[in-house]
């Protein structure tokens, strides 16, 4: 039998082998720095983004409580149910009418039958449209008004604190992106709805609670779930990208080693940017979708020791406020 793992290995030394050759065909610039790979500009999107995490939680949460005490019935309803305003979600008894049904029915169906004419079963109405997202009730419970038997929500939403660095830069009705924690497939977009005027404080930090409504709601919502949020502040799309450190940077002067197509040599050219993300910069002119552009082993191509992206704007720096935490 032919070894599978043999083949593996002359693959993966075949592969590294012809990675060699062609990055040791362009490995030398006119400054004695190697190629430590090569990228192809591609058009794609750039987009600002604010990080936070929030909360997916009921934009309003209606709690549904007995107007009296006494017995659950019937339950007409389960978690996750849409109802609407107006539907019987159950049937109680007053605690009169449970004691009474309770007595005829050692007097036999008929005096049961009777009793239950005369004093009639109370209804637990849905007083809005929405989602059941709690069914905390049995038939036959003793319930009480302060019991809160049901609980409703409109819709769900995601509540997202924002550091006081950052919230300048929040405005109502900017795009947002969602991203659940329990399920890392599921994406959903949505808009800034409402910034809240007080603040919190979160292990020291000052803190803006801000409301994002999701445009649509994906069934695997849960109110509970931690979600990851990216408020886009600004934004370009279908345009020629690169990655951020494939651009060098002196001054205003930007520039990049684009492979020469005859000798594969990186030469020096300067180029235009504009917006740039975390990864990604925009390519105004000075490079096409066809070059080829060379990022150096010398450090980072932007010629800094710096790992952030020098494009990005920079949060301002902490203020001792001379307060004892």
């Amino acid at each position: 039998m032919i070894n599978k793992k043999k083949i593996l290995v002359v693959a993966v030394l075949s592969a590294a082998f012809l990675s060699a050759i062609i990055l040791f065909s362009v490995r030398k610039a006119d400054n004695g720095a190697t190629v430590a790979r090569v990228e192809k500009p591609v058009r794609g999107d750039i987009l600002v983004t604010i990080e936070a995490t929030g909360t997916v939680l009921p934009y309003n949460r209606l709690e549904i409580k007995p107007q009296i005490n006494g017995r659950m019935e019937r339950v007409l309803v389960q978690e996750g149910q849409a109802v609407r305003t107006g539907q019987i979600m159950g049937w109680m008894s007053s605690t009169e009418r449970a004691a009474l049904i309770d007595a005829a029915r050692s007097q036999g169906a008929a005096s049961v039958k009777y009793w239950q004419g005369v004093i009639k079963e109370i209804p637990i109405v849905a007083p809005i449209n929405g989602t059941v997202i709690v069914r905390d009730i049995e038939p036959g419970q003793a319930v009480s008004t302060a019991t809160a038997i049901l609980v409703l929500s409109d819709r769900l939403i995601v509540k997202a604190d924002v550091d006081e660095t950052d919230i300048g830069r929040v405005k109502k009705g900017q795009r947002v992106i969602i991203e659940l924690d329990a399920y890392p497939d599921v994406k959903a977009e949505g808009r800034v709805d409402l910034i809240e005027f007080e603040s919190k404080i979160v292990n020291n930090v000052t803190m803006y609670q801000v409301n994002i409504i999701p445009d649509r709601v994906p069934e695997v919502f849960r109110s509970g779930m931690t979600a990851d949020v990216s408020i886009i502040e600004k934004a370009r799309e279908d345009v020629l990208i690169l990655p951020f450190d494939a651009v060098i940077s002196k001054g205003e002067t930007h520039y990049a080693w684009v492979l020469a197509p005859a000798s594969k040599k990186p030469e020096k050219r300067e180029i235009r940017i504009g917006m740039a993300d975390d990864k990604n910069i925009e390519i105004l002119s000075g490079i096409t979708a066809a070059d080829r552009i060379a990022v150096m082993s010398n450090g980072v191509s932007l010629e800094t020791k710096s790992t952030t992206n020098p494009f990005m704007p920079r949060r301002p720096t902490e203020k001792k406020s001379g307060r004892t935490p």
